[in-house]
């Protein structure tokens, strides 16, 4: 392998000192044009990459931020993969038989997609390099930990982190919290309106639709958009002077599949509520799935509601009412925040709350979009 070049190289090449290389990658408004092409030239024909950890050493920047988020259950899943001497390195084709019945625990969780893609969409509208790191488990601390010693700042997935890793991080880089409410620290946070969204969304079912035994299916323990949610339907259940169950009896750990054991477990119990409303959409397709294969007709025997608005409940049969929350927007607003911390550091501590949207479908019946403040 050939040696790259170095910055000596190029101020050797382009006839100048190292010091106006240095200029010409960093600041080029402040070099002549003559110059400044000429070194541009030199560093094209070299084949020249500017070192990052060099100029973050320089600047005490990295033009780097992250994203942190916990590891998701498909994580468990996976196998080895094999670079040579395997089949499926060598190529081909098969034919399988897809079913509906057959399910991939591997499902793809297209909330995080979304919210990666506005991360990704500002990062680059804004001059920064995206890092997202996954952590899981034990390692979960240790990844977090590595990631804020590379960046700039540091956005983290609620719940991803404890409180008091988060405190402990943010004296070192800034830290914005994503989704989930502040919990008396001085971080800054974006989130959407959970309660909100939930507390009206239940409050349709049971004032327009007529529905009085709702079941309420959440998703992994210990997530604060969950329990947002589960606040608002509970909200909507006491404001109606309804009985209000103290926890959830259901959980779907927030995938497809979670909703499809979720739904064969209420088709095997037999009475079935009027309304099931789960805590996203990937379960709430699970319910439905389970339905139709049971032979249940959704809505007429059974409501199916969701929450987050994925597209592929825009595209299922029937069509599934939601909550739909800005997934693209939380990342956007959340990578604004964080280099708004950057350029001012001694701000106050921001706090932003996205509105959301009711969705009316047919998993519940045909409707219009009722738009929440």
């Amino acid at each position: 392998m050939t040696k790259p070049p170095t910055v000596y190289d190029v101020a050797h090449h382009a006839g100048v000192s190292i010091a106006t290389v240095s200029r010409v990658l960093g600041r080029p408004d402040d070099v002549k044009p003559a110059t400044r092409d000429k070194v541009l030239a030199s560093v094209s024909e070299l084949g020249y990459v500017p070192s990052g950890a060099a100029r973050g050493l320089a600047a005490r920047r990295t033009g780097v931020i992250g994203l942190f988020f916990q590891g998701l259950d498909a994580m468990d899943d996976l196998g080895d993969i094999a670079l040579e001497g395997d089949e499926a390195a060598a190529g081909g084709a098969r034919v399988v038989r897809d079913i509906p019945e057959r399910t991939d625990t591997r499902t793809l969780n297209l909330y995080f997609d979304e919210v990666l893609r506005g991360c990704e969409l500002e990062s680059w509208r804004s001059g920064f390099a995206l890092l997202v790191g996954v952590g899981r488990g034990s390692t979960a601390t240790q990844t977090v930990r590595d990631m804020a010693g590379r960046v700039d700042g540091l956005m983290v997935l609620a719940g991803s982190a404890s409180e008091e890793e988060l405190a402990r991080l943010s004296r070192h880089v800034p830290i914005v919290v994503m989704a989930g409410p502040r919990r008396g620290d001085d971080l800054d946070h974006v989130s959407v309106s959970n309660t909100e969204g939930m507390r009206t969304l239940t409050a349709h079912l049971i004032d327009d639709l007529g529905a009085r035994e709702l079941e309420y299916v959440s998703g992994s323990l210990g997530s604060p958009d969950d329990a947002e949610r589960w606040s608002g339907f509970q909200a909507a259940l006491a404001e109606r002077s309804l009985s209000v169950p103290e926890a959830p009896t259901l959980r779907g750990d927030f995938t497809r599949e979670g909703g499809r054991r979720v739904g064969r477990e209420l088709l095997n119990r037999g009475g079935l509520p009027r309304a099931v409303v789960c805590a996203n959409d990937q379960m709430a397709l699970g319910v439905i799935d389970a339905a139709r294969i049971a032979g249940v007709a959704v809505p007429d025997e059974l409501i199916v509601t969701g929450f987050d608005g994925i597209d592929a409940g825009r595209l299922s049969t029937p069509r599934l009412t939601t909550v739909r929350q800005p997934m693209e927007t939380l990342g956007r607003v959340s990578v604004q925040a964080l280099t708004r911390r950057l350029a001012e550091p001694k701000l106050p501590a921001m706090s932003v709350r996205l509105p959301v949207e009711v969705l009316l479908r047919e998993s519940s019946e045909s409707g219009v979009t009722v738009s929440l403040p």
